[in-house]
């Protein structure tokens, strides 16, 4: 079935999951539709059919089936770097004097770099079975770009992406990535859109948001190519789907390992990839078969959405062109300070991890930037591997419950949802070294400010 060597796992390709699970068919609770910002009613594959591609629109609604063949066309795209491999981190547990067990799941092997590959080349896959001519997108740090801007490519499909444009001048080098593959790729706020120009005339020097770019997304998307849909690399349930294949594959190697883990640590910013590692292993808890699993989600400090965030519907974008999502928010106009995580400054959360975590199934807990960069750096010198900026939060967390099953003298499984490289973010940890990066704790008054404008949700 598969080897291990020195503390690697690899897993062949012919045993290589070929579905994805849907949490929707085993979600407790009752979790909130996503909404229709006009009527009021719950939105229907049809309400979407002009936003997303129609598959994707019915993987969106679907609540029943659990199980979601992938198509084979795209499991031979998967195997281009798929399956990615499962470490034990032997050298980090010595250099941390632990009795802990430390795994990660790393998909930094792709060919974008990351995690997003999983679900950009699903969806260029289902843009042009349907005959579309290019998808629109938004990108925070430009990994979600850069993975679009391949799938599309993989699929003789056009790309047009909005990059936060803080990050855009951050890190040139996602949008030169971009670029290559043949994307064009624009700094939002920008001059192309009605909702880009608005936020100029009103902040020439914004330095972007997530938000603020769906909206610019969006909006190119309804307004200038009706051959065109929109693209989203987080939040919403089809996005998380396509992830799920992570875990499905980690399953297999800690079963191969003789391991299962006893805490699940990953970075939640939309949710995608922590998602994607956790939804396989939940249902055991859900279940009742490992009611004590930890499963922990980690923010920045200066991007609470799940830790200091109201849990409300609202808009995912700032314009307020998206459905209603009910989810952990600091509302759709907050602006994030110009942390280096780029991939973390959104204003909501995946509602199937809020509802999750309001269950109290899952934890969360938000960290500051340089403790992160002092963890990235260990990990490096001990493991070998340049961390992104993102996962950086989990390696972290991950090592402060470590400390604590040496403090406490026990051993846990720990496994790590690691979910790309840093080597474009080398200006990042340059401003760490240099001493250069500081701390930033979002104020309560600046959340309960943006909070104050979410929607009034119509009666349905």
């Amino acid at each position: 079935m598969a080897k291990f060597e020195r503390g690697i796992y690899f897993l062949d390709q012919k045993d290589m999951p070929t579905r994805w699970y849907n949490i929707m068919a085993d979600m407790p609770g009752d979790m909130p539709p996503m909404l229709h910002p006009g009527t009021g009613k719950p939105i229907t594959a049809d309400d979407l059919a002009p936003v997303f591609a129609e598959e994707c629109g019915k993987q969106e609604v679907n609540r029943t089936d659990r199980w979601i063949d992938i198509p084979e066309e795209l499991l031979a795209i998967y195997r281009t770097w798929r399956p990615t491999n499962l470490y034990r981190a032997h050298r980090l547990e010595k250099a941390l004097d632990t009795p802990a067990k430390i795994f990660y799941k790393y998909e930094g092997t792709s060919q974008a770099g990351s995690h997003k590959p999983n679900t950009a080349t699903a969806q260029s896959y289902y843009a042009s079975k349907q005959g579309l001519k290019g998808l629109a997108t938004e990108t925070g740090a430009g990994q979600w770009g850069s993975a679009l801007a391949m799938g599309t490519r993989f699929f003789g499909l056009e790309c047009k992406v909005f990059m936060v444009s803080i990050s855009y001048h951050q890190k040139p080098y996602r949008r030169i990535l971009m670029e290559t593959y043949g994307a064009n790729c624009v700094p939002s706020p920008s001059p192309e859109t009605k909702s880009g120009r608005a936020m100029l005339e009103k902040w020439p020097d914004c330095p972007g948001s997530l938000g603020l770019a769906i909206s610019e997304a969006m909006e190119y998307m309804m307004e200038h190519h009706e051959n065109y849909r929109y693209s989203l690399g987080s939040v919403v349930n089809h996005v998380l789907l396509h992830q799920t294949i992570v875990g499905e594959e980690c399953r297999k190697q800690m079963e191969m390992a003789g391991e299962y883990p006893d805490i699940l640590v990953g970075n939640i910013g939309g949710g995608s990839n922590y998602a994607g590692q956790f939804f396989p292993w939940i249902r055991d808890k859900i279940s009742g078969k490992k009611p004590n699993l930890r499963i922990i989600c980690c923010e920045p400090e200066s991007c609470p959405s799940v830790t200091k965030g109201m849990y409300a519907y609202d808009f995912g974008d700032l314009s307020g062109m998206t459905p209603l999502i009910k989810m952990y928010t600091l509302g759709h106009g907050f602006i994030p300070p110009p942390i280096h995580a780029g991939g973390l400054r959104y204003h909501g959360m995946a509602p199937t991890i809020c509802h999750l975590h309001r269950l109290g199934l899952v934890e969360a807990v938000s960290v500051p930037q340089t403790a992160v960069f002092e963890a990235g750096v260990k990990f490096a010198q001990v493991e070998g591997i340049l961390t992104g900026p993102e996962p950086c939060h989990n390696v972290k967390v991950a090592m402060d419950e470590a400390l604590k099953c040496r403090e406490e003298g026990v051993s846990k499984t720990i496994l790590i949802a690691h979910s790309g490289h840093g080597h474009f973010d080398l200006a990042a940890y340059e401003a760490y070294l240099s001493g250069k990066l500081v701390d930033y704790a979002y104020p309560e008054e600046e959340v309960r400010k943006a909070q104050a404008e979410l929607p009034k949700v119509p009666a349905a």
